[in-house]
């Protein structure tokens, strides 16, 4: 079963998807009008884009930015699958501080805080991965997800997610497992 270690950002998700229920309900407006067969034609279209957009909004409403599993840490940080990584080559997480990247932001000294994820320099397979930077960074063994686009970043969070994470690496080793089972 999945266990959700840091949830995205559902304010901001909820947030955009008012622009995309407003087309939607523009959309409708349109198809109602008996007049031109071009409104209707952009009627449907608004409601088929708007309905689209709010699926994938409503998959990233509940898709958490990092999760456990059978022994593995699940980090949501592109499309698609999550990157897994055994939990034993994660060895903490900590709070640090970067650049938002937020679109439509033309100010470089926008700040948030965001959460780092530290892997063991022992396992090289795993310094570095390709993700989609608005969410973060994967580089040298640091896994970097913005503040922006996940949960309040706090020290209570900080702290069940370093307890939570030292249980399951001492679970593992009782099972004498270096790598997780598939």
């Amino acid at each position: 079963m999945l266990e959700v270690w840091l949830h995205s950002n559902r304010r901001v998700l909820l947030l955009a998807m008012m622009p995309v229920a407003a087309l939607c309900l523009l959309g409708f407006a349109a198809l109602g009008t008996d007049r031109f067969l071009l409104v209707r034609q952009l009627g449907i279209a608004c409601v088929v884009a708007s309905g689209l957009l709010m699926v994938g909004l409503v998959r990233q409403l509940w898709q958490p930015r990092v999760a456990y599993r059978d022994g593995w840490a699940l980090f949501y940080l592109k499309w698609g699958a999550p990157f897994a990584v055994p939990v034993c080559v994660v060895e903490a997480f900590f709070l640090g501080e970067g650049p938002a990247h937020l679109q439509g932001v033309t100010r470089s000294d926008t700040k948030t805080v965001n959460l780092i994820a530290r892997l063991s320099q022992r396992d090289p397979q795993w310094q570095h991965r390709e993700i989609k930077a608005a969410l973060g960074k994967w580089a040298e063994g640091y896994i970097t997800i913005r503040g922006a686009w996940c949960e309040p970043l706090t020290t209570e969070l900080l702290r069940g997610l370093n307890h939570r994470l030292r249980e399951v690496s001492q679970e593992q080793h009782a099972l004498g497992r270096r790598e997780p089972a598939p």
